[in-house]
């Protein structure tokens, strides 16, 4: 039925050469003015419908049109998004804050998948091409030595978000990756643990390091178990997290906690714990990283590091709109790169607990059996006759 739905809009736009409003309405199930509160950033709306408008938006590839916007005498700023992120609810969670706050800019986004180590400067190119007035990169391509030198070369401002040591030629809002790996570490110390496993995330990311980082600093600190064998790569996949969770789970001595190093992969591990038939968080604590809607959606609910995806795609877009528009006066001073950190948060729900402390499996102790006193010189009568005249 969805797929059904799906193709008859698509085939709609086709004929009418863009895609409106009523269509994305359409594709989400929402109505047109619920497209227009999410677009425009205003009234209340659940963040699972900004989600749905978000994802409708991508997948129509829907730009909002200039006129129904009502921003007379502010020229609008045309800004490239382009994407590669294997996790969908990290993107639907950015694209979310990245359309309710173009909208309150007057910003045009030009939208354009990437697939992170193919072809990456042509697509990057062929979207500057569509006279961009600056770029927005999230994670992984925020890391790509590539792109970034591709957006300077083209001398365009570019914002980079969740990077771990972004290029000083670019503009980033952050959090500290180490800081909130080390927060979590300790905290799963502080319940007791001392065997952790930790599930690193994809290599060609540098937040993955600092994580990784701030995991092995706070098990230094306190003195838990830094064998390597509790440090599993993943690679921000479900799937990765799967095959994490069973090598991690199938050590001769299993760690009594593993934290990811995102939510996907957190939930991986939930996965295979339950298949094992562990208990979580009785018999395993997990804990994951970004507090993305998959951290709610799943039984038990994850505790997790929240790093605040909408709001930094806010902070971006309000970010590049600044250095433009001090471009377009001639203030060079106010066109520098900006440096946005952002505050990181320990949510605790239903996944993690204090490691279960099983005593030793003891045999109970034999009864003696029961002495009746003997007359002098009589002989206790030979054990196989006692049990013979035993009552039956």
């Amino acid at each position: 039925m969805r797929k059904a739905k799906v193709e008859a809009i698509e085939e709609a736009v086709e004929r009418r050469g863009q895609p409106t409003m009523a269509d994305v309405a359409k594709l989400a199930g929402v109505s047109p003015m619920t497209v227009s509160r999410v677009m425009n950033g205003k009234g209340l709306v659940r963040e699972s419908t900004r989600r749905k408008v978000a994802e409708a938006v991508a997948s129509l590839n829907y730009t909002p049109n200039q006129e129904a916007r009502n921003l007379a005498g502010s020229k609008p700023i045309r800004v490239g998004f382009l994407y590669s992120n294997p996790s969908a609810a990290y993107l639907s969670e950015f694209l979310v804050g990245l359309l309710s706050q173009s909208g309150l800019n007057n910003v045009q986004l030009f939208v354009e998948k990437c697939e992170a180590g193919q072809h990456e400067e042509e697509q990057t190119r062929r979207l500057i091409e569509n006279g961009l007035d600056g770029i927005i990169l999230p994670p992984p391509l925020c890391d790509s030595e590539s792109v970034i030198a591709c957006v300077a070369a083209a001398d365009i401002p570019a914002v980079v978000v969740a990077c771990g040591t972004p290029d000083e030629r670019v503009g980033a809002v952050s959090i500290d990756d180490f800081e909130a790996a080390c927060h979590m570490t300790r905290h799963l110390i502080a319940l007791g643990h001392q065997r952790i496993g930790f599930v690193v995330g994809h290599p060609n990311q540098s937040a993955s390091g600092r994580r990784l980082a701030g995991y092995r600093a706070a098990i230094e600190e306190k003195g838990a178990d830094k064998s390597e064998e509790l440090v599993v790569q993943g690679m921000f996949t479900y799937r990765s997290g799967l095959d994490a969770a069973e090598q991690l789970l199938g050590l001769d001595t299993r760690p009594t906690a593993i934290f990811a190093s995102n939510d996907d992969m957190a939930a991986a591990a939930v996965a295979v714990a339950h298949r094992l038939g562990l208990d979580v968080p009785g018999d395993l604590t997990v804990t994951g990283f970004d507090d993305s809607a998959l951290a709610t959606t799943i039984w038990p609910e994850l505790t997790t590091v929240r790093q605040p995806i909408a709001e930094m795609a806010r902070q971006a877009v309000q970010s590049l709109v600044r250095r433009v528009r001090a471009l377009r006066e001639g203030e060079d001073e106010r066109a520098q790169p900006e440096r946005v950190p952002m505050e990181f948060e320990l949510v605790r729900r239903q996944s993690d607990a204090a490691p279960r402390i099983r005593p030793p499996a003891r045999l109970p102790a034999p009864k003696s059996p029961a002495k009746s006193p003997l007359k002098a010189g009589a002989k206790s009568a030979p054990a196989s006759a006692r049990r013979a005249h035993a009552p039956r």
